[in-house]
């Protein structure tokens, strides 16, 4: 079989065994989250659903020299004097920054979750069920358009939840514990910031609603996460258990919100059916060009032909066609001829530096993909920069729009030309990698890529110049590795900084700069 895709188990382990590799042991020792700065005017930052941080009522909390509160106190300094080590190392987990760990944990989520479905015996292919997660093949499929879907859902959700946190904890002032009884140790870097609502349990609560939705056979352990995320935060000394109870009440809200919007987004409807398929095939015939095919054996169904009509963050569907290119070469021309006779000079003789391209920017099955990759690459730059949990919210939400819709208008343009891989033309092409199930033109990789390099350059602008060429090194390896014309990647790339320019559209006006 070309292209085969491995057994379930075995695919299961190596995507077990990539997720730990992503989230690796590299942050494991970071010290508890010092922000440079405590944002305390984030609660009026322009938020993405909600149409003001107070949509969601919060309820006055009691004072501190209330007799509940009294009894919320007691409950922390118990914790405290029987503090066991398994809760002093999650203290230390979460410290880090929760809104990192839950990056972490999300990237991981997608690396077991990435494996395409292997074939029945009738030579067809099963489809994912979210009804019925844990029946082969396990739901979600979370291949690249999913992923950068369901980062964006939980970045930008998180960060709404963050900014109505924000709000209330300015609204009500309501200090720390370990500001209010000097007892109380505290196991977190001391700041001015109000503890209520606690943003440990905004978060926890926001990021459990939208992981159910997008992991749903991932629930139990999601929610031991959110357990251990919440108790982490009493024990520490940063929130009592009302500001924990108040923080995840309000997150829960703020979820539903984008539950509401994810519902109806069109992505369920992305799979397509057998007469979209084999339409496809008709209308770039009917073009008399050479229409994409499916090298495996048995053909497998193009990957989420209709994702292009999902519903984007950044801009509507006007914006999304205007972002469309001009078509690829014909391929009946002779530059159709040229681009593959290139390919196939390029895979022959690879050079180790082109073997280390291709395989670090690989991002194929059992990985976060590329997506992922550069939420990695994302983190571990803004670990260095000291920001505070609502603004390490802010910009993961603009990375992960930028990649959602980047993937939303990468597959619009690739099904809407339905062109050819280079090995479909040339079948002498061996590829430095898998052949991806879907059509060439554009690159995913190099739209991913370019729209990351774009608003992560404009976060971090010391950095711009070293993800621009991240970014062309990204879609350099598609062309090295054989799955793509160097056009698909030379316009992929244009294409996906275009969007990326959309964030950094919004990253202006957003109140946070």
């Amino acid at each position: 079989m070309r292209n085969k895709i491995f057994f379930p188990a075995l695919a299961l382990l190596l995507a077990t065994a990539a997720c730990n590799k992503d989230v690796s042991n590299r942050t494991a020792d970071l010290p508890a989250l010092n922000p440079a700065d405590q944002d305390v005017n984030a609660g009026t930052w322009k938020t993405i659903l909600l149409s003001r941080a107070d949509s969601f009522a919060v309820a006055a909390p009691a004072a501190t020299n209330s007799t509940a509160y009294t009894a919320d106190m007691l409950e922390l300094k118990g914790y405290q004097r029987n503090m066991t080590s398994a809760q002093a190392a999650a203290i230390k987990y979460w410290s880090a920054g929760a809104v990192l760990r839950w990056n972490e944990v999300m990237r991981g989520l997608v690396a077991k979750y990435n494996l395409p479905p292997y074939q029945l015996p009738d030579g067809t292919y099963p489809i994912p069920s979210s009804a019925n997660p844990f029946a082969y093949p396990f739901f979600p499929f979370s291949n690249p358009p999913y992923a950068g879907r369901a980062y964006a859902y939980v970045s930008a959700a998180q960060y709404d939840a963050l900014v109505a946190c924000w709000h209330y904890k300015m609204l009500y002032n309501r200090p720390a514990p370990y500001k209010v009884d000097s007892t109380i140790k505290a196991y977190v870097t001391k700041t001015t910031l109000p503890s209520y609502p606690s943003e440990a349990a905004v978060l926890a609560g926001v990021t459990a609603e939208m992981m159910k939705l997008l992991f749903p056979g991932e629930i139990g352990t999601i929610q031991q996460k959110l357990q251990e995320a919440e108790l982490a935060a009493i024990i520490s000394g940063a929130a009592t258990r009302s500001d924990i109870t108040a923080g995840e009440a309000l997150g829960r809200q703020v979820a539903q919100m984008f539950i509401t919007r994810a519902r109806g987004d069109n992505a369920g409807k992305a799979v397509g059916t057998p007469t979209d398929w084999a339409g496809l095939v008709t209308q770039t015939e009917a073009k008399s060009q050479v229409p994409w095919l499916s090298l495996e054996t048995p053909a497998r169904p193009p990957m989420l032909p209709l994702f292009g009509k999902v519903k984007c963050f950044l801009f509507d569907s006007a914006t999304m066609v205007n972002l469309r290119p001009g078509p690829p070469p014909s391929t009946s021309s002779d530059d159709m001829k040229s681009a593959t006779a290139e390919v196939y000079a390029k895979v022959k003789s690879p050079t180790r530096d082109q073997m280390r391209i291709v395989q670090f920017w690989a991002d194929g099955v059992g990985t976060s993909t590329p997506p992922g990759h550069w939420n990695a690459i994302a983190t571990e730059d803004f670990i260095k920069k000291n920001y505070s949990e609502v603004r390490w919210a802010r910009n993961l939400a603009l990375l992960n729009c930028a990649e959602m819709d980047a993937g939303i208008v990468c597959w619009d343009i690739k099904y809407f030309y339905f062109n050819p891989r280079p090995s479909q033309l040339n079948g002498e092409i061996k590829t430095l990698t898998g052949v991806p199930n879907f059509p060439s033109y554009v690159s995913g990789h190099s739209m991913f890529s370019g729209a990351a390099a774009t608003i992560l350059g404009h976060i971090v602008p010391e950095r711009a110049s070293a993800y621009m060429a991240m970014a062309q090194e990204a879609a350099d390896s598609r062309f090295i590795g054989g799955i793509h014309y160097k056009v698909d990647c030379e316009v992929g790339l244009t294409v996906g900084q275009k969007v990326g320019n959309y964030a950094v559209q919004r990253a202006t006006s957003d109140g946070a700069e």
